[in-house]
């Protein structure tokens, strides 16, 4: 049976990843034995669970056929991979990272400029020492094993390092000076694997499922009965992906109307609906919203 080996981000990523497949209809679950194997129904594919770092370098080596991988471990890696698709989540939910410049609150460098001659450490070497030589600095970029915002200043002069609140950051009394890179989840491919019509079709589908599954991620969809002389007032209320979907019901002078918004919107407007003459309002979750 035709299959592809595909890499899910072990880590900070894992979680999210696999609540994604899992928004995306698949079930998946770990087995005990071999902490790096997945199983997951589908038989088509072979899903390993491999540190989010590692995975642009295997899937370039054609060791995996597709994975989800950072953009920021795909630049570092400088690997050539198929960027197949977007997919703009992080460890706690929607939305890009950074990776940023900091040092000590109390630090005189106030400008990337002022690291002339000083110590950065960082997990993001390459990636660091371009963004130093497009600035024109010449600094010394040292690799980090863990623990990054504990060694300003007594180790090193500043840091470069991955944030999505900086609450982290602030706790060490650092602060930012510049963004080094933003960061989103890409869905990448190996290259031959790319090239292979059945493997492309599968990653291809796969990218469709997930990229719905993120789109779905704080939506719900709302849908209600109204009579012909309150439709216009329910319409205007409503936000849509483009329109609301309108449709007649058996019972002559009435209507049925369907839409997808944000879930926070809905317990706002809920109450609205109803007052505007809504009758037999559900609310229910979303999976996927595949546009």
């Amino acid at each position: 049976m035709k299959k592809i080996k595909f890499g899910l981000p072990k880590g900070s990523l894992e979680k999210m990843s696999i609540e994604l497949f899992q928004r995306a209809g698949y079930t998946i679950t770990k087995e005990e034995k071999r902490a790096y194997n997945l199983s997951i129904d589908d038989d088509e594919i072979e899903l390993m669970l491999i540190r989010t770092q590692e995975i642009p370098l295997y899937v370039d080596k054609g060791v995996l056929d597709a994975g989800l991988a950072g953009y920021d471990w795909i630049v570092e890696r400088g690997v050539e991979v198929k960027k197949v698709k977007e997919l703009p989540y992080s460890k706690r939910g929607l939305g890009k990272v950074r990776w940023v410049l900091a040092v000590p609150v109390s630090s005189p460098i106030k400008k990337v400029e002022d690291l002339q001659g000083k110590r950065v450490a960082t997990e993001l070497v390459e990636v660091t020492k371009s963004y130093l030589k497009s600035k024109g600095v010449k600094a010394e970029v040292e690799f980090s094993w863990g623990a990054t915002e504990v060694k300003p200043p007594h180790l090193v002069d500043a840091i470069v390092e991955l944030t999505e609140t900086g609450a982290s950051l602030k706790a060490n009394n650092l602060r930012v000076v510049d963004t080094v890179l933003e960061s989103t989840t890409w869905l990448i491919a190996n290259s031959s694997s790319w090239d292979d019509p059945w493997k492309r079709e599968k990653i291809k589908s796969l990218g469709i499922l997930l990229e719905g599954a993120v789109n779905g991620i704080g939506k719900v969809g709302l849908k209600l009965n109204v009579s012909e002389e309150n439709l216009q007032k329910i319409i205007k209320l409503l936000p849509a992906l483009r329109r609301p979907t309108v449709s007649r019901l058996s019972e002559n002078g009435w209507w049925a109307v369907e839409t997808v918004l944000d879930e926070l919107q809905a317990r706002e407007i809920i109450p609205r609906l109803k007052k505007a003459g809504g009758e037999g309002i559900v609310e229910y979750p979303l999976n996927k919203v595949v546009y």
